[in-house]
């Protein structure tokens, strides 16, 4: 059973997408842009925290962090916060569109430019390290 834990998400999504298609339930249009308000909600107020949640994040996965460090990952949170803003922006948009653009919008494209983002972060952030620490 602990190996197909990982189903479950998958098998929920699923049916989700089952339940809109067959029901024509509106209310699952409003489920992308509450999750992108509730991580952009996170990621915001931990701007006003002493240590950001990327911060948090880098500390465990690299110990303490030095000044340029800690500055790096503060402003890499504005970078997150301004674009699961507009993430949140667009989802919202969309809930008044046609259900075409819904599903295309927040089933693929968002999910592309997260990983665009991860990657052009992860990028920067090597170039980052092999100037600071190299």
């Amino acid at each position: 059973m602990n190996k197909l834990k990982f189903l479950i998400p998958i098998l929920f999504t699923i049916c989700l997408i089952f339940i809109f298609y067959i029901k024509r339930y509106v209310f699952i249009k409003y489920y992308p842009p509450c999750m992108n308000f509730f991580i952009f909600s996170v990621f915001f107020a931990s701007l006003f925290q002493k240590e950001t949640i990327i911060q948090k994040f880098a500390k465990i996965l690299d110990g303490m962090l030095t000044d340029k460090t800690a500055e790096y990952t503060r402003k890499l949170t504005y970078v997150w916060c301004i674009f699961l803003f507009c993430n949140f922006v667009f989802s919202v948009i969309t809930i008044f569109l046609s259900d075409k653009i819904w599903i295309l919008y927040n089933g693929f494209i968002s999910y592309v430019l997260i990983g665009i983002l991860f990657a052009v972060e992860y990028i920067i952030r090597i170039i980052f390290r092999k100037r600071n620490y190299l």
